[in-house]
């Protein structure tokens, strides 16, 4: 995780909202948090109990009493806010803060401002840049954790993290051969035939190319052609007891 921007979460409020933050970052990559004051104080049992045991998984954090205390070390810090703020900075989207933080030889950091009011200016204005997302505008207030994650998730997806089972057809049986394939379309055409199905008759063809068509789409494995015959099977006994009983 080297190289990684730090997460600096200005006057935090809730314990609950560090502790899905440190969370949210572990999933994807990341393991430098910084807090700046939090208002009830550091550590916090609500935060570890939210964290589900990021905290003490590889997350360092550590707490500040100023932003620039902070910010030491730091040499690009891009500030998370909703609002205009009337600076001359940059703004960017979540795929170009990326960007940008990667095009940095430096520590880069990004900022969120606490539950309550967001960043103030002075905070937005020891940043090199803006970050926004492109929220409701008459509803663009983000949980602070919520915040955390949008970010976390756009930069998990630049280092090219992969899902767990991205890639992945354990379990999975293998795909059923067209000849077992369409060994199951006349087996299931065969018992439509019998119940009577097909009618009229000259229209036969295209009820079966259509049946067909519908059927391929599910793209069957060899499992669920040989659960689907057994299913014909079953219904077509059924059907001729049915039958016995009534001549009986």
């Amino acid at each position: 995780m080297q190289g990684n921007p730090a997460i600096i979460l200005h006057a935090p409020q809730l314990g609950e909202n560090i502790g899905a933050a440190a969370r949210v970052m572990l999933n994807f990559g990341l393991s430098d948090l910084r807090l700046v004051k939090p208002r009830d104080g550091w550590p916090s049992v609500t935060a570890e109990a939210m964290s589900a045991g990021a905290l003490s998984q590889g997350i360092e954090v550590q707490v500040f009493e100023t932003l620039e205390a902070a910010m030491t070390g730091v040499t690009f810090t891009i500030a998370t806010t909703a609002r205009p703020r009337g600076m001359e900075k940059a703004v960017f989207g979540a795929p170009e803060a990326v960007s940008a933080l990667k095009s940095q030889a430096g520590q880069c950091a990004v900022l969120f401002g606490g539950e309550k009011s967001g960043l103030p200016n002075e905070a937005v204005a020891l940043c090199d840049a803006i970050l926004t997302y492109p929220v409701n505008p008459d509803f663009s207030s983000l949980n602070l954790a919520q915040a955390v994650g949008v970010f976390c998730h756009q930069w998990g997806a630049s280092e090219g993290l992969a899902g767990k089972f991205d890639g992945e057809t354990e379990g999975l049986d293998a795909p059923a051969p067209r000849e077992e394939l369409i060994g199951m379309f006349e087996h299931f055409e065969a018992e439509l035939e019998r119940a009577g199905y097909f009618y009229p008759p000259e229209k036969t063809p295209v009820m079966v190319t259509n049946l067909r068509n519908a059927l391929v789409r599910a793209q069957w494995t060899q499992q669920e052609v040989r659960t689907f015959r057994g299913a014909i099977k079953a219904l077509a006994l059924g059907r001729g007891k049915a039958r016995v009983v009534r001549e009986e």
